[in-house]
């Protein structure tokens, strides 16, 4: 099962990259937990400057921005 972190405090953007890989999922069909990170220290345990972060099976595959659906389905496929 795919583990999927989204970092950051909760904010609108924080929760855009949610739906989005939570849409990512739905559409590949698999099996996945998505959790969110919102302390300081969780998030700090990435390699991370800017919120809000995506973490997939522990590996930071973006941060600062909201990566598309069809990105995050793409990394998903890795």
């Amino acid at each position: 099962m795919t583990i999927i972190k989204i970092l950051g405090s909760g904010c609108p953007n924080c929760q855009r990259l949610a739906a989005n890989a939570h849409e990512a999922v739905e559409k590949l069909g698999v099996e996945a937990t998505i959790e969110k990170v919102t302390d300081y220290a969780g998030i700090h345990s990435y390699p991370i400057l800017a919120t809000p972060g995506l973490v997939i099976d522990e590996k930071l595959v973006s941060a600062g921005r909201i990566p598309s659906v069809d990105e995050i389905v793409s990394w998903l496929e890795e």
